[in-house]
């Protein structure tokens, strides 16, 4: 059973920065949820989507928090400002989604503090 998870995150870490085109990406997040499921291996995603697909869980940056930055950025430069003198922002919202039927299907138990902390519990 070792040998089999190993090969499969072997496998996983080659098909995850194949493509960034939308199309190929969504069907290689799902050639990946499906192999991380047969081989048993815990993820964590960097999309919500894979999440609802049948991953784990995802933690990632809130989208509606790059939307509001980005339009913060271009608000400034069309006041005015260079690029250049606008400092960089990290996120400081994150998004936590967790698939309860994938954590049973791996005989896994998310402990309740991470289950309130969630944004979304997929059941």
């Amino acid at each position: 059973m070792r040998h089999a998870r190993t090969d499969a995150i072997s496998r996983i870490k080659k098909l995850e920065h194949v493509s960034d085109d939308d199309k190929t990406r969504a069907k290689i997040g799902d050639d990946i949820v499906k192999l991380t499921l047969r081989s048993r291996v815990p993820s964590v995603f960097g999309r919500r989507e894979y999440v609802a697909a049948g991953g784990l869980m995802s933690y990632v940056s809130s989208s509606a928090w790059h939307w509001r930055s980005a339009a913060s950025f271009v608000d400034k430069i069309l006041k005015g400002a260079k690029p250049a003198d606008i400092p960089v922002e990290q996120p400081t919202k994150f998004e936590l989604t967790i698939n309860l039927k994938t954590a049973k299907a791996l005989g896994i138990t998310i402990p309740q503090p991470l289950l309130q902390r969630a944004d979304e519990v997929i059941r």
